[in-house]
């Protein structure tokens, strides 16, 4: 009996031993179909859909000048030369530049083609193709500065560049100097103009575009060089190898060197494009304490922006009410114009005029610009929030005060103004936390707040599920306690508990 047990122990044992070899061939069968589908999957589609941000400019993939309905680019010109090689079509899908790869893994777009710079830590998220242009970072100061020749220069001063860029990831080499991180390719060029950083470092193809047109800056050295490379899913090693071959032919009959040309980007390195490595700093794909404090410091700096600007909304916000309410004429119409200004507008707007179109008649600081730029915004809702409030205040309770002796400026003080912030108070709560969130929009003019360390955490550690929980914790301890004060503030304040 033992061994008729043991006997069919040892056949379960094999069978579950083929089971096993069967199973993880039918995966490995399974995983070569899908690698090899995906090269099908645009044939049969006859569409290759390529992710890009138009926002990136000349010369990558751009609106053209004469007819904004139509996309050019010397980036649209080779996706289009790559798609006629597969036999399909090319279609360009937009996407903010900072979430290419989030996109082409949610399966937006079969391939990233935009100035897509071939560092390790995409390496080891992407399939990446065989680069098709060669570029050189370009360190840029302005023409009076005659220090500065090398980064090392740069020690404890501001330099700018393009969030998640291989720029980027060189200067996090250098912990001693302040990475200032921008959305758009020209802004950091103004802010250098103006004397908001000491240097800015990026591809030579913008420096040559964005910075050095300028007649008040110069170039100060090269930087290391790196190349543009087109970025599949991991899992898709048969599209990659056939965009591989046609960029292998593109070069081998010109094509390739025509289309640089035409829009003057040929020089003696892109002769060497097929043999040129990828270069760039190693990075952590890991969650580290210094990203915790990082998210520490970010929300700190969401917080005192939004308290500051909250005091500006506060303050502007009460004049503007009582200049509505009480001035005369003139008063109440310069103040209905600027309710109705600000809030008609959009605050990202704001921010962007306030910071880079005022730049030339009064450069502000980061923090300052954002601080007035949501501050006034959030003003022309606080005078309404507050007109409300005074509104909502018997006449007769204004006339008593006065008949009992009161000048207007102390009954103004001391009987209206209280009974007007208690029926304001909800509305102004509602506002804190409705600016808590909006100041994730000052990222745009460089400030590093809760939300955009987020996004940088993101793309370091390869997820963007930890980061954003993390991110929404932080802010809903921020709101909540504010929501339980303003609360707790309304009761104290209700006429019953008086």
């Amino acid at each position: 009996m033992t061994v008729r047990v043991e006997a069919v122990a040892r056949r379960s044992g094999w069978w579950r031993v083929a089971a096993t070899v069967v199973t993880i061939a039918l995966l490995a069968w399974a995983s070569g179909a899908a690698a090899a589908d995906s090269h099908e999957r645009v044939r049969r589609r006859g569409v290759l859909r390529w992710g890009g941000d138009v926002q990136g400019g000349e010369p990558y993939v751009f609106q053209d000048p004469a007819d904004a309905t139509r996309l050019v680019g010397f980036e649209v010109e080779l996706a289009a030369a790559l798609a006629a090689r597969l036999g399909v079509r090319a279609e360009f899908v937009q996407t903010d530049w900072s979430a290419l790869v989030p996109a082409l893994e949610r399966g937006d777009f079969d391939v990233i083609m935009n100035g897509l710079e071939a560092t390790p830590s995409r390496r080891t998220r992407l399939e990446l193709s065989a680069p098709y242009y060669v570029f050189a970072e370009t360190l840029v100061v302005r023409a009076g500065e005659r220090d500065v020749h090398d980064l090392s220069d740069l020690r404890g001063r501001r330099v700018g560049t393009l969030a998640h860029s291989f720029a980027h990831e060189l200067l996090r080499r250098s912990p001693d100097i302040e990475a200032v991180l921008y959305e758009g390719v020209e802004e950091p060029y103004i802010d250098l103009a103006e004397g908001r950083l000491d240097a800015v470092l990026l591809d030579n193809v913008i420096a040559a575009r964005y910075g050095l047109v300028r007649p008040e800056l110069r170039a100060a050295a090269t930087v290391g060089t790196g190349v543009y490379v087109i970025g599949l899913r991991p899992d898709e090693t048969a599209l990659a190898n056939a965009i591989d071959a046609a960029l292998d032919e593109l070069r081998r009959d010109g094509t390739l060197k025509t289309i640089l040309s035409r829009w003057d980007l040929w020089d003696d390195r892109q002769a060497t494009v097929a043999a040129v490595p990828s270069a760039g700093a190693a990075r952590t794909t890991r969650w580290t304490s210094a990203q915790t404090v990082l998210f520490v410091r970010a929300a700190g700096v969401t917080v005192v922006v939004s308290l500051l600007a909250m005091a500006v909304a506060v303050t502007g916000g009460l004049a503007l009410s009582t200049a509505r309410r009480y001035g005369g004429g003139l008063t109440r119409s310069v103040a209905a114009t600027y309710v109705e200004v600000f809030r008609g507008t959009p605050l990202l707007l704001q921010l962007y005029v306030l910071y880079y179109g005022l730049a030339p008649l009064m450069a502000l600081n980061a923090m300052v610009a954002a601080v007035l730029g949501l501050g006034m915004n959030y003003a022309a809702y606080e005078a309404e929030i507050y007109r409300a409030g005074l509104a909502a205040v018997p006449a007769g309770q204004s006339e008593a005060a006065l008949a009992l002796g009161m000048s207007r400026w102390t009954a103004f003080w001391r009987v209206v103004f209280p009974q007007a912030l208690r029926t304001a108070l909800p509305g102004m709560a509602n506002d804190f936390i409705a600016m808590l969130k909006d100041s994730s929009l000052v990222s745009v003019i460089t400030v590093v707040e809760l939300t955009k360390q987020m996004t940088i955490t993101a793309v370091d550690v390869h997820s963007w599920l930890g980061p954003g929980i993390l991110c929404a914790g932080l802010y809903l301890a921020m709101s909540y306690p504010l929501s339980r004060g303003a609360r707790r503030l309304e009761r104290y304040l209700a006429p019953a508990a008086r």
